[in-house]
């Protein structure tokens, strides 16, 4: 069987692979043109993605061959499921098991953007002593952390936050019945949350519903010293309305992983305007991208192949 992998992945799993007696193309530049090329050439049973874009053209490229897409994460937006579907191609993903990552990466960025860490960094690295400027951080504990979506991620940041002593608001349209037993934790609407909390951190999928969820009159209700994080989709903001919230001060600052235009390579210039902020604080998309995330990604997507190519069975289909 073919397997095509268009994107990072782990060198244990390529060996799984070719020990099951998998033909594998490995290849993690593949991108747009040169992905299309290459399914047509390959034209795999099982094609392979993280952050890859998956669009009908390439679909139609790997022919009658290709069965399934496999996104080696828990998100698959970036994937024309709808037109997979039509030609019976399934759509598989790896959920769950770079949670803990994204849950890492996003209190880092609180804390990071709490203590002005890069900046600290940065002085000191062109030879600039100020402890009086970078004295003054409000600290965590007794904060109040807004959790919008409180899925599994959503809920390891809550956990960690508490570890830091701070109180939880969550908005979610499902209860999370083991956080409101805690005197900490309450549920609410959006609009209470976004209104209370010191720092809102999202925690959402990509859907219709969640695009532009903090638009601007959103962001303008929260307080003028609270901290906006994003380490879900970037389609969940509105990109412009943020940065004109920064640049007019009615939040005190940003933290993303993720941005409304992302470039299709791991290595490309980064144009975004709001890159120049100083109270915005960025990374590249690398929520997931710890080696206990990867090689647990890595291993569930072998499973997926290997049960697929013993007997037909199709796990974590997300199009059906």
């Amino acid at each position: 069987m073919k397997v095509l992998i268009a994107d990072k992945f782990e060198a244990a799993g390529l060996d799984q692979l070719n020990e099951m007696g998998c033909e594998v193309t490995f290849d993690p530049e593949l991108k747009e043109a040169a992905l299309l090329g290459a399914l047509g050439k390959v034209k795999p049973a099982v094609l392979v993605v993280r952050s890859t874009r998956v669009e009908a053209d390439h679909l139609a490229a790997a022919d009658t061959q290709l069965k399934i897409v496999l996104r080696a994460g828990s998100g698959y937006n970036t994937i024309d499921t709808a037109t997979a579907k039509k030609r019976g191609i399934k759509v598989c993903n790896c959920p769950g098991l770079n949670s803990t990552a994204v849950a890492e990466l996003t209190m880092g960025l609180i804390m990071a953007l709490d203590r002005h860490i890069a900046d600290n960094v940065n002085d000191l690295r062109d030879g600039k002593w100020d402890k009086k400027k970078y004295g003054k951080a409000r600290g965590l504990k007794g904060r109040t952390l807004g959790v919008v979506g409180m899925g599994q991620i959503g809920q390891l940041v809550a956990r960690r936050a508490i570890a830091f002593e701070m109180d939880i608001l969550y908005y979610d349209v499902i209860a999370a019945t083991e956080f409101d037993k805690m005197a900490c934790v309450q549920r609410v609407e959006l609009d209470d949350l976004l209104k209370r909390a010191d720092i809102v951190t999202l925690h959402v999928p990509a859907l219709p519903a969640t695009e532009g969820l903090m638009n601007a009159d959103r962001i303008a209700m929260m307080q003028p010293h609270a901290f906006l994080i994003n380490t879900c989709r970037g389609s969940v903001i509105d990109e412009p309305a943020l940065v004109q919230a920064l640049k007019a001060g009615k939040i005190a600052a940003a933290g993303c992983d993720v941005y409304a235009a992302e470039p299709s390579s791991t290595k490309a210039d980064f144009t975004a305007a709001i890159k120049d902020l100083p109270n915005f604080y960025g990374t590249h998309h690398i929520g997931a991208s710890t080696d206990q995330a990867q090689q647990a990604v890595g291993q569930e997507a072998v499973r997926i192949i290997r049960e697929f190519k013993t007997d037909g069975t199709v796990l974590n289909c997300v199009n059906e």
